[in-house]
């Protein structure tokens, strides 16, 4: 039997009446909204995000009917839009990538699911938010900070840091003795990966994953063909940005969240985004994950390169220098931070002039950027650049002095030491 331990935001379990609950609908938070029930003698009610996992959501609503939850206490709340136009694309006008590598498809998430909780709370008048993150990951700390930014006074329940079920045995023992629908997946030995999916990407963790020297199996990978079966023939695309948001694929206006899903079909038929990496966790330990990120991976590219076109040199540089920043607030849990914030805002402002068309080449794999054009914000001037005669444009003569000032000081330097 689980463990009766009061929320550490309470004195007493009694002080708890009304939970929202992030719900899945899956074995851990099924069994979380009934321990909810045992433990704390509450009102639970549920919240099931859609960021464009694809799965079928409303097998989660009759699973929380099954286990006694009311009709009206059952939000499935399709945030797809919302995801992409205000929080992915945000996130690409800074170029965001964690550890040179990774383009944090789950942190990204995690900032709107503990909104939307929030949201709920304050609607249904709820006393608490619970959330089904484990106490060794990042997900407990980003669902929590961002609750906390936007309601501080809110009562937060962890089971996974209070409860005894810490094997999937026992998870399983609990769900049958309280009459809780298990999946055959779960019953036959389970998935082997952990996954979590929304429109920027699907992650895997755990099991065969699990030892840093072991490659992921081609079988893991879902979204993405491998770049040995992907067509011999090169795909064009044309990607049009404003303000540095992508708005058109091939001339073609789009919603936000259908963009980023165009985007996915297309790089995942040409094997493009898988990544294995090994990352370090906010909480300490180092952990190996798998990502497909088809999409983002070709949005990268493409913003940055429309970027080299329209952007000024030193501006470029210190979005280049804050990226990293940038990157660590997010994937730390801290998008609701008054950093983040005044990141943004910077960075918006650098965007005003991010405006045009970039041309790609998709290819087993990669992603090549051949052409971009910017009619209205170019920096590129061809009457300085060439290598032909440029009529008097640019005098190089100039660049006598430039180099003598900027090598003065090297000069200077090398002199002292020969004394």
């Amino acid at each position: 039997m689980a463990e009766k331990n009061s929320n550490s935001n309470s004195n007493s379990n009694s002080n708890i009446k009304k939970v929202v609950l992030a719900y899945s609908g899956g074995l851990d938070t099924s069994v979380i909204l009934k321990w909810l029930q045992d433990t704390y003698n509450c009102e639970v009610i549920t919240f099931t995000a859609d960021l464009g996992q694809g799965e079928e959501l409303d097998a989660a609503r009759q699973k929380a009917l099954k286990l006694g939850i009311k009709a009206e206490n059952i939000f499935i709340d399709d945030l797809r839009e919302e995801f992409v136009r205000d929080f992915v694309f945000p996130m690409f006008r800074c170029n965001t990538i964690y550890e040179g590598e990774y383009l944090l498809g789950t942190s990204i998430a995690r900032p709107l699911i503990a909104k939307r909780l929030i949201e709920i709370a304050k609607q249904t008048n709820a006393d608490a938010i619970c959330h089904g993150a484990t106490g060794k990951g990042n997900d407990q700390v980003r669902f929590e900070l961002g609750a906390y930014a936007l309601k501080p006074d809110i009562k937060i329940i962890a089971p996974w840091r209070q409860w005894d079920l810490l094997s999937r045995e026992k998870l399983l023992a609990y769900a049958e003795k309280n009459g809780i629908p298990i999946e055959m997946k779960h019953r036959n030995g389970g998935s082997p990966y952990s996954m979590d999916a929304n429109l920027l990407h699907i992650s895997y963790e755990g099991r065969h994953l699990e030892d840093p020297n072991n490659e992921a199996e081609e079988s893991m990978w879902r979204w993405t063909k491998s770049p040995e079966d992907a067509p011999n023939t090169p795909e064009y695309i044309n990607l049009e940005f404003q303000n540095g948001d992508l708005i058109a694929i091939n001339g073609e206006k789009l919603s936000a969240a259908n963009l980023l899903a165009k985007l996915n079909d297309l790089g995942g038929k040409h094997g493009i985004g898988r990544l294995d990496l090994v990352e370090n966790r906010y909480v300490g330990m180092k952990s190996r994950g798998c990502y497909e990120t088809p999409g983002g991976t070709i949005l990268l590219k493409a913003h940055r390169a429309i970027e080299s076109l329209c952007l000024d040199r030193e501006v470029a540089h210190l979005k280049d220098e804050l990226m990293p920043r940038y990157a660590e607030v997010i994937y730390n849990g801290y998008w609701w931070s008054p950093e983040r914030q005044a990141l943004q805002a910077l960075i918006d402002q650098t965007q005003q002039t991010v405006n045009g068309t970039v041309r790609l080449k998709l290819y087993k794999g990669n992603v090549i950027v051949v052409g971009r054009s910017s009619p209205t914000n170019s920096l590129f001037d061809p009457t300085i650049a060439t290598f032909e005669d440029d009529g008097g444009a640019y005098n190089q003569a100039d660049a006598g002095g430039f180099i003598k000032l900027n090598a003065l000081r090297l000069r200077i330097g090398a002199k002292a030491k020969n004394k």
